[in-house]
């Protein structure tokens, strides 16, 4: 769920990367090239084609409202490319693709997905999202895997210092490493450029002398060239999965350092963050500061990101945090959060250590207790939570649930039922948390979508309920699974 939110709030954050060419079709040109797929024909329909690319969407995302006309407008100049590139999209707010957007692990609007080979792989796509950007990445996609560099300009053209480009040099383009490096190419071209040579002079930067077989990885970050000569294919892909991340990601709103971004959001490590104002002037002591602490750490299961605060508006409210923190730091570790507000360069250092240390507190985000809090369905929120869901005692219906959340704001008038249909029953409390505003600290809950809804019965057990989102059926939910509470006389345990 913590990637999926952060990935959210990046998109949110990062939004004026998806700009480019917004083309209506004109009257006179009704023909649409974007196939509309759902539940009935989605498994005939990628079957029958070997390279297709699937929208998942929601109609009232207004990233997928950006997404549509370049999105079309892709699709008709890639209908005539060879070979064939199908553009589809699927309505995942509609509740018989339901099973459909289940399958394919849709978590966020909009997920793009390419589909290869009727069906048999399935890749996120991680590429641009304006008309343009989008032919030339799956041009790219459907052409060879790696290509060869046989002058000095294609070694300049192709490695242009901007971006990541993984060649491989062999003294003959045969045998089985070539293989293994095709191999590694076909199986991460999605997110790199490949190409093979058989002479290192045609490369721009790097040792010209060596022959191969061998893997030279350029970047525009740490050192700019890396070699690796291990020809094991699950060795070469984690040499350019190490090789291929900052020792410290930028996070600002350059274009360039937003693949960056969404792969350190995605890894599984602890994520350290220093947000700082870039045009500050100390600005420089922090970032010199803050790459020692990387260097430090590197290889230790602790990613590190430096954010400009402009450009990070979309964690920020996912943390809670407020422009009086800045300079801020903050580490993310499974569902524990720590922040250091008001940060100086000095401080970097010994607040890590006593991190490390386990000397520094869980940092809770939580709305404020609201007061009062007599509504049907109670609100509930990080600072009341234990007392309202676990000390009770009582039967509690909880929704965790997003404001933006299409299917949230459909189920509230049918909780507001549900709670009125429960307003008699002392054993039973109907309750809401906004999980975007509010640090969901309790283990027990398996949060991967909205809205979710668990039950915790008065004798302690989380139930989670996956049935049909109607009045009846969570009633007759709840009455199966409640416990009896004991309610006890207060007057004569006084006597």
């Amino acid at each position: 769920m913590v990637s999926f939110i952060f990935l959210f709030l990046f998109s949110l954050a990062t939004s004026s990367y998806i700009g480019g060419l917004c083309v209506v079709a004109e009257p006179s040109q009704p023909k649409e090239f974007v196939l509309t797929l759902d539940q009935s024909n989605f498994t005939h329909t990628i079957s029958k084609r070997d390279f297709v690319v699937v929208e998942f969407y929601a109609p009232w995302c207004s990233h997928c409202k950006k997404l549509a006309p370049e999105f079309e407008k892709a699709a008709a100049i890639l209908s005539n490319n060879g070979p064939p590139v199908t553009l589809a999209t699927v309505d995942a707010n509609d509740e018989k693709n339901k099973d459909l957007a289940s399958e394919y692990d849709i978590k966020g609007f909009p997920t793009l997905k390419i589909i290869k080979n009727g069906g048999k792989s399935v890749e996120d796509y991680k590429g641009p999202r304006d008309a343009e950007g989008i032919v030339a990445y799956l041009k790219k996609q459907t052409g060879p895997a790696s290509v060869e560099i046989k002058s000095t300009e294609d070694g300049n053209g192709l490695i242009d210092g901007d971006k990541i480009v993984i060649v491989g040099v062999f003294p003959e383009l045969s045998g089985e490493k070539f293989k293994a490096f095709l191999a590694l190419a076909e199986n991460l071209r999605t997110n790199y450029e490949f190409a093979h040579t058989t002479d290192a002079k045609l490369l721009p930067r790097g040792d010209s002398s060596i022959s191969g077989p061998a893997i030279r990885l350029f970047k525009p970050f740490d050192e700019l060239v890396v070699d690796f000569e291990d020809f094991k294919l699950d060795a070469l892909e984690k040499f350019v999965e190490e090789a291929t991340t900052p020792t410290v990601t930028v996070f600002d709103n350059d274009p360039k350092n937003h693949p960056f971004v969404v792969k350190f959001f995605s890894t599984p490590n602890a994520k350290a963050m220093l947000f700082v104002n870039f045009s500050s002037k100390p600005f420089g002591d922090f970032e010199a500061t803050y790459h020692e602490i990387a260097n430090e750490h590197k290889g230790k299961g602790i990613s590190f990101l430096m954010g400009d605060v402009e450009a990070s508006q979309g964690a920020f409210q996912f943390f809670g945090l407020k422009e009086d923190h800045v300079p801020v730091m903050v580490i993310n570790h499974q569902k524990h959060k720590y922040v250091k507000p008001n940060v100086e360069p000095h401080h970097l250092h010994f607040w890590m250590k006593q991190y490390k240390d386990g000397k520094v507190a869980p940092y809770v985000k939580s709305e404020p207790v609201p007061e009062p809090n007599n509504q049907p369905v109670k609100v509930v929120v990080a600072d009341n939570f234990h007392d309202i869901v676990f000390k009770s005692g009582k039967n509690v219906l909880l929704e965790f649930y997003a404001p933006w959340c299409g299917h949230c704001k459909k189920l509230a008038p049918i909780l507001n039922k549900v709670a009125s249909a429960f307003a008699n029953d002392a054993d039973v409390v109907i309750a809401k948390i906004d999980a975007t505003a509010n640090d969901i600290v309790h283990e027990g809950f398996d949060i991967k979508g909205y809205p979710t809804l668990y039950l915790k019965t008065a004798s302690g057990n989380l139930l989670p309920y996956d049935g049909k989102r109607t009045k009846e059926k969570i009633i007759d939910f709840i009455k199966k699974n409640k416990d009896k509470t004991v309610h006890h006389d207060s007057r004569k345990e006084e006597l």
